[in-house]
């Protein structure tokens, strides 16, 4: 067999094996940011979701409290899947 492998035909092995490993690499890179989007959008919908639940009532006072209560709760979850999406990209 030749020097490059099926008659010459796929190129020098070597630089066949360096072009699929930055392939990977590219792909990896991009189910990383794809990752990254998905738990980002969860973030997002999770925190439109909660304040969409809420039923607000009485005054605008009560109702502003309502409205941080709510995002109170949520808030951190939100903040920790965001931190861990930008994790991932590190």
């Amino acid at each position: 067999m030749e020097a490059g492998g099926f008659g010459g035909l796929f190129g020098d092995p070597e630089e066949m094996r360096r072009r699929m490993e930055e392939m990977a690499e590219q792909m990896q890179g991009a189910q990383k940011v794809a990752w990254a989007d998905n738990a980002i959008k969860l973030a997002v919908d999770m925190t439109v979701a909660a304040i969409n639940s809420i039923e607000l009532s009485g005054s605008s006072d009560e109702q502003a409290a309502q409205v941080r209560d709510a995002i109170r709760v949520i808030f951190p979850e939100a903040v920790t899947l965001v931190r861990e999406a930008r994790e991932g990209l590190a």
